[in-house]
C-alpha cells in the first residue's frame, strides 16, 4: 500500500490553517512552518514577523456568518462584523480544537524552497536545517510586502504604508496635519473615516485612480453580504445589473461624492464595504481627488490640475505577490501575475500547490475550506488533475469569466467569485477528478511509496 505524500506547509495563517485542518482530517503527514510564535498571519495584530497589515481600529468588512469555517461557525457570542481581535481569538481556538498545533514549527522561518530532480522538495529553514519533502503547499499569504505607486518628482514630508498603519498616533500623529490617503480599498477609506473625524488631521483627502463601489456594512438591518451575493444559476450579467442598482439606492453614485467612476461592474471586484466613508465625503471632512500626477516637495498636484498642500502621505496601495523562499528564475509573480489551475496547481508541477492566493468576493475564508478539502482529496489520490493543456483551458476560462474586462493592473489579477468558484469545484471539477483518479494511478501517492 503506497504511503501518502509527506508535506510541506508554509504559514500558519488562515491558509495554512485551513490546509492543516484538511490534511489533518485526510491522514496526510505533514509540517507547517511559520516565522511567527502564533498563529493567525494577518489577523494577529503586530504579529512579530511583521506579516500582519492589521490596524488597531480594524473590522473585518465581512460577516461572520461568511467568515466562519463550515465545521467551526463563529456562534452568538460573536458581533455580526469581528474586530481583529476575535478573529485572532477564533482562529487560536479553531488551532486548539483540532489540534493543529502539534505539527507546526514556530519561529522556523522557510529560507529556501528548491525542487529536486525527481520532484520532492529541499526546505531550508532559517535554523539552518534542510528538511526533505514529497509535496509544498504555499500558503504565505499576499497582504504583507507593501506596494507603493510610482509618481513623478519628490515629496519632503513623512510617508508610510497603510500596511504600518496602527492608528492616528502611531507611527505617525496626523493629529492637525493635512494628509493624502492614496487609494480606495477597505484599508483606505478605514484609515480616512478614522483620521478625517473631527479634532483628528486638520484636513484629509483621498486620491484614487481607478475608483470603487462603496457600499454599507448592513442593508436591510443585515449584513450586507448576506444579502448581495452571486448565484451561479443566474446569468452573471444579468446579476450585476440588478445589484449595480441595488447599489444606486443604497449608496448612490461615487461621482456624487467627487469619486471617479469605476472602471468595473458592481460585484465584478471586491466592493469597497464602509458605513462612515461617505458620511466623511459628504460631510466635508474628507475631500476626494483623482490621481497623483506629480510629488512637488510639501504640495500635490493631482490630474486636474489642482494642488494641495500636504504634510503626510499615507499609501493604501495594495501588496505585492512575493515568494521570498523561491528563486525568482523559478517562481516569481510579476506585476502581481501568476496564473494557476484553479488559483491552486501550475500546470507540470503536480507537486507545488498554492493556497489562498486570491482576491475573493466576499471574503478568503470559505475559499481557502473549499481549496484545503480539494487539495486532501489530491494528496491522498481521490482526485486527480487533468491534463496540462486542460488546465491551460480551464485558466483561460477562469480568466475570461473574473479578469479579462479588467485593465492590466495588479489589483485585479486574481478576482474569483466564491460562489461561482464553489459551484464550479462542486459540481464540475471535484466529480470529474475523482473520475480520473478512478481510471489511473495517483502518481503523488505512488511516488511517495
Amino acid at each position: 500500500m503506497n504511503e501518502l505524500p509527506n508535506t510541506c506547509i508554509i504559514g500558519a495563517g488562515v491558509s495554512g490553517l485551513a490546509a492543516s485542518k484538511a490534511l489533518s482530517d485526510a491522514g496526510v503527514p505533514y509540517t507547517c512552518f511559520e516565522a511567527s510564535d502564533r498563529v493567525g498571519g494577518n489577523w494577529a495584530f503586530k504579529n512579530p514577523n511583521g506579516r500582519s497589515s492589521a490596524y488597531r481600529s480594524l473590522h473585518i468588512d465581512t460577516s461572520k456568518q461568511r467568515i466562519s469555517f463550515s465545521d467551526f461557525p463563529m456562534g452568538d457570542e460573536y458581533p455580526d462584523v469581528p474586530h481583529h481581535t476575535e478573529i485572532f481569538g477564533w482562529l487560536n481556538r479553531y488551532a486548539d480544537e483540532f489540534k493543529l498545533r502539534d505539527n507546526i514549527r514556530f519561529m522556523t522561518s522557510v529560507e529556501s524552497a528548491s525542487r529536486l530532480p525527481d520532484g520532492s522538495w529541499r526546505i531550508h529553514t532559517a535554523d539552518g536545517q534542510d528538511h526533505a519533502f514529497d509535496a509544498l503547499v504555499v500558503a504565505n499569504g499576499h497582504h504583507w510586502d507593501p506596494r507603493y505607486p510610482e509618481f513623478p518628482g519628490t515629496f519632503d514630508g513623512p510617508t508610510l504604508h497603510s500596511h504600518h498603519y496602527i492608528d492616528p498616533t502611531d507611527p505617525i500623529d496626523v493629529a492637525g496635519k493635512r494628509v493624502l490617503v492614496v487609494g480606495i480599498g477597505n484599508s483606505a477609506v478605514d484609515i480616512v473615516s478614522e483620521i478625517s473625524r473631527p479634532g483628528v488631521a486638520a484636513k484629509t483627502f483621498v486620491s484614487t485612480r481607478s475608483g470603487a463601489w462603496v457600499m454599507p456594512k448592513y442593508i436591510f438591518g443585515r449584513p450586507i453580504d448576506t444579502v448581495v451575493k452571486t448565484n451561479p444559476h443566474v446569468p452573471l450579467r444579468l446579476q450585476r445589473r440588478i445589484a449595480g442598482i441595488a447599489q444606486r439606492i443604497v449608496s448612490g453614485n461615487p461621482e456624487n461624492f467627487g469619486l471617479p467612476k469605476p472602471n468595473h461592474r458592481f460585484l465584478e471586484a471586491h466592493p469597497t464595504v464602509s458605513s462612515e466613508f461617505l458620511l466623511r465625503l459628504g460631510s466635508g471632512d474628507a475631500k476626494a481627488k483623482p490621481d497623483v500626477s506629480e510629488l512637488l516637495g510639501n504640495q500635490v498636484r493631482f490630474a486636474d490640475g489642482s494642488v494641495e498642500d500636504i504634510d503626510i502621505i499615507i499609501y493604501a496601495t495594495g501588496y505585492k505577490i512575493t515568494f521570498p523562499f523561491f528563486d525568482p528564475a523559478f517562481i516569481s509573480a510579476p506585476d502581481n501575475t501568476l496564473r494557476l489551475y484553479k488559483r491552486m496547481f501550475m500546470p507540470g508541477m503536480d507537486d507545488l500547490i498554492f493556497i489562498g492566493l486570491a482576491q475573493t468576493i466576499p471574503t478568503l475564508f470559505p475559499f481557502v475550506e473549499v481549496q484545503s478539502k480539494l487539495l486532501a482529496r489530491y494528496l491522498t489520490g481521490a482526485w486527480a488533475l487533468p491534463s496540462p493543456s486542460a488546465m491551460e483551458n480551464g485558466m483561460r476560462e477562469d480568466e475570461a469569466k473574473f479578469i479579462k474586462h479588467y485593465s492590466n493592473r495588479p489589483r485585479h489579477t486574481m478576482q474569483v467569485d466564491f460562489y461561482l468558484y464553489e459551484h464550479d469545484l462542486r459540481t464540475h471539477v471535484v466529480p470529474e477528478g475523482e473520475a480520473r483518479a478512478r481510471t489511473s494511478a495517483a502518481r503523488l501517492a505512488g511516488r511517495a511509496g
